[in-house]
C-alpha cells in the first residue's frame, strides 16, 4: 500500500509565519515564493462563467494559446489541467511501479509524489548524470532553487533512451517563461518525453491554478482520461486564453523582471551575502550571515529557507521600489547582520 504523502514546506504560507511571529499578515512583505509579483491584469470576467460548467470551445481556446505561445508543434498534444501541482501528483499514478531518478536538490514534490505512489526513488546532483537503469528521470528546466538548465540536446537524448522501454523523461518547465531559450517545448510530442508548463508563476495568477502538460497523444490521452471532466475551472480557461495570447505585455514583463532580478541583486551583494543562482523570478542567496532568513522573519521580510541546507536563502522579487527599499532596510538591520 502505498504510503499518506506528507505536506511539504513551502513559501508562501503567510498564515503560519504571522502566527509564528506575533505580526499580522497585512504587514508582512512576502518574497517567499518565484511568483511574478506584478500580475497580468485580468480585465471583466464574464459572470456567468461562475454558473456554468465550463465548456469544451473555452477549453480548446485556452490549449491553442497555449500551443502558440509555448511554440508546441502540431503533432504534439496540448493538456490543460488544474496546476502544474496536479500533474506532479498525477504523472505518479499512470504507470507502475517504476524506477525512478530526479535530478536535484530540486523541488521536493517531485520526489515525494513519486514516492508516494509506490515507486523506488533516489535523488542525484546534476553533476551526476541521468541514472542508466531508471524507468523515469525527472528534471526541472531551470531548476529550482539554483536555476541550473541542462542541455536541450542531453534531455532529448535522454528521453529517447527511455522511451524504447517505455520509460519517461519528464522536464518540469515552470520557470521556463523568463528563459524560453531552455525550454523543450519545440520538442513536444517526441516519445518518452512529458512536459509540465506552470501558467500562475510567469503571469503572477497562481491562484488561478492552470498548468499544462506537453506530450505524444497517447500521454496526452492517458492523462486527460485521468483528470476527468471539467478539470479547469470556467474563469481559468478565459482568462489564461487571454493572457497566453498577450505577446505585448508578455514581452514589458520579461524585461521588468529582468531588470527587478538585477536590482535584487544588487542590493543582496551589497548587504554582503552572494548571489549563487535563480531565474528572474528567483534568486538563490549565500548569506553572509548564519540566519538571514530568521533575521529578515523577525522584520516582516518572509524569505525561503531549506531544511537541511543552511545558509542558503530564495529571495523572491518586491512588486515596487517600496518593497526593495524596504528589503533593502531590512538586510542593513543587525537583526539581519547578525541574527541570534
Amino acid at each position: 500500500m502505498a504510503e499518506t504523502k506528507p505536506i511539504l514546506e513551502h513559501g508562501g504560507n503567510l498564515d503560519a509565519a504571522a502566527a509564528r511571529y506575533g505580526i499580522a499578515r497585512a504587514q508582512w512583505l512576502d518574497l517567499s515564493t518565484g511568483i511574478n509579483p506584478c500580475a497580468y491584469p485580468i480585465g471583466e470576467v464574464d459572470a456567468g462563467l461562475w454558473a456554468r460548467l465550463p465548456e469544451a470551445g473555452a477549453e480548446a481556446a485556452l490549449t491553442d494559446a497555449a500551443r502558440a505561445y509555448y511554440g508546441v508543434p502540431a503533432a504534439a498534444r496540448v493538456v490543460a489541467a488544474p496546476g502544474t501541482q496536479a500533474l506532479i501528483q498525477l504523472l505518479p499514478r499512470l504507470r507502475g511501479p517504476s524506477r525512478v531518478s530526479v535530478i536535484g536538490p530540486t523541488y521536493a514534490e517531485h520526489a515525494h509524489c513519486w514516492r508516494a505512489a509506490g515507486h523506488a526513488v533516489a535523488e542525484r546532483g546534476a553533476e551526476a548524470g541521468f541514472d542508466p537503469a531508471a524507468d523515469v528521470c525527472v528534471v526541472v528546466q531551470p531548476n529550482n532553487p539554483d536555476g541550473h538548465a541542462i542541455a536541450a540536446e542531453a534531455l532529448l537524448a535522454e528521453a529517447g533512451r527511455r522511451a524504447g522501454s517505455g520509460g519517461w523523461l519528464v522536464v518540469d518547465e515552470a520557470f521556463a517563461d523568463v528563459m524560453p531559450e531552455v525550454s523543450l517545448a519545440a520538442a513536444a510530442g517526441a516519445p518518452g518525453l512529458i512536459i509540465l508548463r506552470s501558467f500562475g508563476k510567469f503571469f503572477g495568477l497562481a491562484g488561478a491554478r492552470l498548468g499544462f502538460a506537453l506530450g505524444d497523444a497517447e500521454t496526452a490521452a492517458m492523462i486527460t482520461r485521468a483528470l476527468g471532466p471539467w478539470a479547469v475551472a470556467g474563469p481559468s480557461l478565459m482568462i489564461g486564453a487571454r493572457a497566453l495570447a498577450d505577446g505585448d505585455w508578455i514581452a514589458k514583463a520579461r524585461a521588468r523582471l529582468a531588470a527587478d532580478a538585477a536590482r535584487l541583486d544588487g542590493i543582496v551583494t551589497a548587504a554582503g551575502h552572494r548571489v549563487v543562482g535563480g531565474t528572474d523570478l528567483f534568486r538563490l542567496v549565500e548569506a553572509a550571515t548564519p540566519d538571514l532568513h530568521e533575521g529578515l522573519a523577525r522584520q516582516a521580510v518572509w524569505t525561503r529557507a531549506f531544511a537541511g541546507r543552511p545558509g542558503l536563502v530564495r529571495f523572491g522579487l518586491p512588486a515596487d521600489a517600496a518593497g526593495f527599499e524596504r528589503l533593502a532596510e531590512a538586510l542593513a538591520a543587525p537583526a539581519a547582520r547578525a541574527a541570534s
